[in-house]
């Protein structure tokens, strides 16, 4: 698919149930390695529970999906070379960019004649986890749940968070966050006054949701079901 921005067109992918209603939308964050099988199968796996998913390549600027080469497996030895590579596309991914962005994404998804006319939730994995809680904290009153994992969601700052109204789950990797470092977290996360959950997922390292990663972790991807499936049951009903 095709998402009009304010500078150009955003290739992305959009999975959805096969029965004819309409659906609630759910914009889909990838990790920075981008658009690929993995991220389609979890997609897929999300709009089989009933949900429109809408996955942007948020590096459209540089070029359609996937913009770097990618083997069919991530491997600690592919890792850094393919984060050094990508790095300079997550500098020019500037907040403002990134909300214009997410002002086209969401406009894109509620247009779309499967989704129905309630409110959205967002999701996101890695430095998607860190767009969607942007995402999130400027369209409050559209987005009703957010979820993000293994992802730097504190990275602009606790003030950012207070402008969250959405319904939040965080699920942090073991080695993302140190216990004192998520209890400032969720500090923050209380001063918002968000319905939320933010924990650490235990024995897993970043990227734990990736299944074509070497830190993919079978009961980590399972937990964040569980974790994510109650969210937007829960904030999508409400309304």
């Amino acid at each position: 698919m095709q998402i009009p921005t304010t500078d150009g067109l955003a290739d992305a992918f959009a999975a959805c149930p096969d029965h004819g209603e309409r659906h609630p939308g759910v914009l889909m964050y990838p990790d920075a390695f981008g658009i690929r099988p993995a991220i389609r199968e979890m997609a897929t796996e999300l709009a089989g529970h009933g949900y429109y998913v809408l996955v942007p390549n948020f590096f459209y600027r540089e070029g359609p999906t996937p913009v770097i080469d990618l083997p069919g497996h991530i491997g600690e030895a592919d890792r850094s070379a393919l984060v050094a590579g990508l790095m300079p596309l997550i500098k020019d991914l500037t907040p403002e960019r990134v909300l214009r962005d997410a002002d086209a994404y969401l406009g894109f998804l509620t247009s779309r004649p499967e989704v129905g006319a309630g409110p959205v939730a967002v999701t996101g994995y890695c430095i998607g986890g860190l767009l969607a809680t942007r995402t999130a904290a400027a369209h409050p009153g559209q987005v009703a749940a957010l979820a993000a994992y293994h992802a730097p969601v504190a990275a602009d700052g606790p003030e950012s968070l207070l402008r969250l109204t959405a319904d939040v789950h965080f699920g942090h990797a073991a080695t993302d966050i140190t216990p004192e470092a998520l209890g400032e977290l969720n500090r923050s996360l209380d001063a918002a006054g968000v319905d939320y959950t933010s924990e650490i997922y235990p024995g897993t390292v970043h990227g734990f949701t990736m299944s074509d990663t070497d830190a993919f972790a079978p009961a980590g991807l399972r937990l964040h079901w569980d974790r994510l499936l109650p969210l937007l049951t829960g904030a999508l009903a409400k309304d």
